[in-house]
């Protein structure tokens, strides 16, 4: 197989030609890691690549296949780490210039996870400073790009990940989202990625530590939803060092794959009755809800009429962003980029009231949600009011209304971060300038199935995995 099509071959077929002797793993782990020496530079989805581990990797991991011995469906799959995760012995930078020669004493309970999986771990993937920005610019180097078009932004958090998957520079990729930063680059990319409800996947170790994340939570991104369902199932499950992650084990979201959608009440919203959207998203995105009425499902459009919550999302996280990095504004002031220093910056000037009356603000937002899905199973929505925009141009006007330049291309994402429900966006189209356009689908917090059912359904009557971006 040319060595092209292994790079975009799914985990799962990737699993059957390994087992079948007709590509060892070490093989694979060179082939990627050549593409990464070729790519890297145009894409900068890569902030250290761990070429030398990941060989002694594969070579360990061949071993243990001729003795007999599998770890599962990933053994031996090439997978990215996202650079908010650290890692034992890897340089583990938060994507910021204060961190940019640290090296941890040990794993994320993620990057532990994954090792156990017996993936093999490529190299750390680009962010943004503490995953505060949804684009991925930070001081470290150049900003990372989009492979669909290099003049533009693959989105962030993780932005290096989505640019890492949709260039086949890695398999699968872990990403985290405390705003949207799974889904933000999954939809800029054409890539598909899940946010778990939160307390799915352990945060010991990562997305946002020191800092406590109310809106965290680590998961995986793919070209394919078979794929996010292996890695899901990889992450998930309880740990004793976080006490805030769910007690019971996970369903098997790989059989959930097969049950289809049909039969699912699901709701429709243009808008969410406050963002502004651009008119070409809104066509496209509509004809793609439209699709799950031919796959046996109601679809109805019930006029949803929310208040923008970005003002509490963006106390409460820059609240948190203080509580943890606080410090640094005094310590490390002159090496922070301006957003990371404006994020802790506001975070210092709220009140103990302000925080409280944030927090009754979430928990309105989330009755007012868990009210929503007593008559719907899924939520629809586009994932961001446009396509990807130029890389540190971020757009004032959407749709011909005034926005916050910083996040209001991004008014889908965050309110499910406040709500703890899983989401996940999923290619359904093109741009008239041929860039990716992603449908939100928002499920009950812990339905991480119904969400990855749905998806899987989608990508059955509208398949996007063949579709190659030019930089790839």
């Amino acid at each position: 197989m040319p060595s092209n099509d292994l790079a975009f071959t799914p985990a799962s077929e990737l699993r059957h030609l390994i087992d079948s002797r007709q590509v060892s793993i070490v093989e694979i782990t060179e082939m990627f890691l050549r593409r990464i020496e070729d790519l890297n530079p145009r894409l900068n989805a890569y902030l250290t690549v761990t070429g030398d581990e990941a060989l002694a990797s594969a070579q360990a991991s061949e071993r243990e296949l001729l003795r007999g011995e599998s770890r599962g469906p990933l053994h031996g799959i090439p997978i990215s780490i996202k650079d908010l995760e650290i890692t034992k012995g890897v340089r583990s930078t938060m994507g910021s210039l204060v961190f940019k020669d640290h090296v941890p004493e040990q794993d994320s309970v993620v990057v532990e996870r994954v090792r156990s999986s017996g993936a093999i771990i490529l190299g750390k993937t680009n962010t943004p400073e503490f995953g505060s920005s949804g684009t991925t610019e930070n001081r470290l180097g150049d900003a990372c790009r989009n492979p669909w078009n290099t003049d533009r932004t693959p989105g962030g958090s993780s932005g290096g990940a989505g640019a890492a998957v949709a260039a086949g520079l890695c398999t699968v990729a872990t990403g985290s989202d405390g705003g949207g930063s799974i889904r933000i680059p999954c939809g800029f990319t054409g890539t598909y990625g899940i946010k778990p409800s939160q307390g799915r996947v352990p945060r010991y170790g990562g997305v946002g530590m020191p800092a406590y994340s109310t809106f965290g939570q680590s998961g995986p991104m793919a070209r394919t939803v078979q794929d996010a369902a292996i890695l899901l199932q990889a992450l998930a499950g309880p740990d004793v060092r976080d006490n805030g992650c769910m007690r019971q084990e996970p369903p098997d979201f790989v059989s959930a794959l097969g049950r289809g959608a049909g039969g699912l009440r699901i709701a429709w919203s243009p808008d969410l009755g406050y963002a502004a959207v651009d008119p070409e998203v809104v066509e496209i995105t509509s004809r793609a809800a439209r699709v799950f009425e031919e796959l046996g499902c109601t679809v109805d459009e019930p006029g949803i009429a929310l208040e923008d919550p970005f003002p509490t999302f963006w106390d409460i996280f820059a609240i948190q962003a203080y509580a943890g990095y606080g410090h640094l504004l005094d310590e490390h002031g002159g090496d922070l980029t301006d957003y990371g220093r404006n994020t802790i910056e506001h975070g210092r000037e709220m009140t103990g009231a302000d925080y409280s009356r944030a927090m009754v603000s979430m928990q309105q937002l989330q009755a007012r949600m868990e009210t929503l899905f007593e008559s719907y199973d899924l939520l629809l929505t586009p994932t961001l009011a446009i396509p990807a925009f130029p890389v540190g141009q971020h757009p004032p006007v959407i749709g011909g209304r005034q926005v916050i330049p910083f996040w209001g291309y991004t008014p889908f994402t965050f309110p499910f971060n406040m709500t703890m429900q899983t989401a996940a966006s999923i290619p359904c189209g093109f741009s008239s300038e041929g860039l990716p356009v992603g449908l939100h689908i928002v499920g009950r917090r812990g339905e991480e199935t119904n969400v990855l059912g749905a998806s899987r359904a989608f990508e059955q009557a509208r398949p996007w995995a063949d579709r190659r971006p030019p930089v790839s």
